[in-house]
């Protein structure tokens, strides 16, 4: 077994562990892009299985991608290598690239959020502001929006390093006890509001109970399973990075199974303070990504206080975005102050440096943007949990492996759970990751 000769801080205790976990894994991910999924897919079918999956894949998952962590005590640089993974430092270093190009544009949405924020509050004030104008153009450049995409990405990139730059403990655990508990309270105020519009009911039934097994075709199955990947945040990088933090002698069942709960009900809690609301309005909930920036406005702009709620409402989706983009510039300062000399503060700059020139191709136009999503995004993220799984089940020595995923003294896993991550998860992320290369980049099956 091979760690770091650095000092390794962990967690300061179970409730900052957990609020740090769930903070980087519920991310855009649950309240941008789970309402559209569930839209584009057709409602309480994929919900259903999104719901089934994020248990079945994603608590093992979980607890395989710490296991990685712990037993290396470091980032995706190093912890492939320390399990036995062929090229694992290559390996490693591929990941860091791909988490540093997502980063990018990972940054500029929540970007785009924070000025919509702004945008709701002026819409208060009635302060003539188009919150519309940051968004990048279909095709070509418009100055205008590729200006105020780089002034905010880099007011969030800024805020981020501020917090990293102190630490686990002191900057990114302290941050998560705030922001988790704040960004409940918005998605609560806002899910009560909706539910007492007029005609939310028929959105609720739409959501969560109108199943038929009819609706649940392969595409939402696969969806289903690729959306809970992207939304717990797996892809052998966040995960990894956070188990290296875990105590020796925490279980690791434990921050897995607490992390499913609290990242999918703070989706289903996301769902129900946007579907009901864009059914009681007559909107179409089918809109895609712009269902939270195109569609939802309209649904602010036409009730009471609506522009209060819509300020409310970004400002959420912006604290939910920012503690996943701390995670993400943690993996990658972790992935420096572990494989070289450098200092944390060093790290942190040259990390906001690289994430700032990695935002601004995916900010000219959306012929870019929506490649750089899927490829940085959904496709690699699938591979980096697919190569991670495999790690702990095939390359990582079983005794060690088991020891781990059981630890100290507890009662050790059982044999089908780790065969289920040694077998069944590869098998269900691979379908995902050949389903998403034949649907979205051969484009030889539809994806709905």
């Amino acid at each position: 077994m091979t760690t770091s000769t650095k000092t390794r801080e962990t967690f300061t205790s179970r409730f900052g562990t957990l609020m740090t976990i769930i903070g980087v894994a519920i991310g855009l991910g649950n309240v941008w892009r789970f309402p559209y999924m569930v839209g584009k897919f057709g409602g309480a079918a994929f919900v259903l299985f999104y719901i089934l999956v994020s248990v079945v894949i994603g608590v093992p998952a979980l607890m395989a991608e710490f296991a990685l962590g712990r037993y290396s005590r470091r980032g995706p640089v190093g912890a492939f290598a320390a399990a036995g993974l062929p090229f694992g430092t290559a390996v490693g270093w591929f990941f860091f690239a791909v988490v540093t190009a997502a980063t990018g544009y990972y940054t500029a949405v929540i970007g785009w959020v924070l000025y919509y924020a702004v945008g709701q509050l002026a819409a208060g004030l009635h302060i003539p502001l188009d919150p519309s104008a940051i968004l990048p153009p279909d095709h070509g450049f418009v100055l205008k929006s590729f200006v105020l995409q780089l002034v905010c990405t880099g007011a969030v990139i800024l805020t981020c390093a501020l917090v990293v730059i102190k630490g686990l403990r002191a900057g990114i655990e302290r941050a998560s006890k705030v922001v988790l508990p704040m960004l409940l309270i918005v998605i609560l105020v806002l899910m009560v509001r909706t539910l007492t519009l007029p005609g939310a009911m028929d959105g609720v039934r739409w959501y969560i109970l109108k199943f038929r097994f009819a609706d649940l075709t392969p595409a939402v199955m696969v969806a289903a399973i690729g959306h809970a990947i992207f939304s717990l945040s797996l892809g052998g990088t966040f995960m990894v990075v956070y188990g290296s933090y875990l105590d020796s002698k925490e279980s690791l069942a434990r921050p897995a199974i607490w992390t499913v709960i609290g990242d999918t009900g703070s989706a289903l809690l996301a769902g129900l303070a946007v579907i009901p609301a864009v059914f009681a309005l007559g909107l179409q909930p089918t809109s895609g990504p712009g269902l939270i920036f195109a569609t939802l406005p309209k649904v602010f702009a036409a009730i009471p206080a609506g522009a209060f709620f819509g300020c409310l409402f970004f400002i959420g989706l912006f604290g939910a975005g920012y503690l996943s983009d701390v995670g993400a510039f943690e993996v990658l300062v972790a992935g420096l102050t572990d494989n070289t000399r450098y200092t944390r503060t060093r790290a942190v700059w040259i990390v906001s440096a690289a994430v700032f020139l990695l935002a601004i191709p995916p900010t000219i136009n959306n012929a870019i943007f929506v490649p750089w999503d899927l490829t940085f995004g959904s496709g690699i993220q699938t591979l980096g949990s697919l190569v991670a799984v495999l790690t702990v089940g095939w390359c990582l020595n079983r005794s060690a492996a088991l020891k781990e995923l059981g630890r100290q003294g507890e009662q050790p896993i059982p044999m089908w759970l780790f065969y289920w991550i040694r077998f069944g998860i590869p098998a269900a992320i691979g379908g995902v990751g050949v389903w998403w290369l034949l649907s979205d980049v051969f484009g030889a099956v539809k994806a709905v």
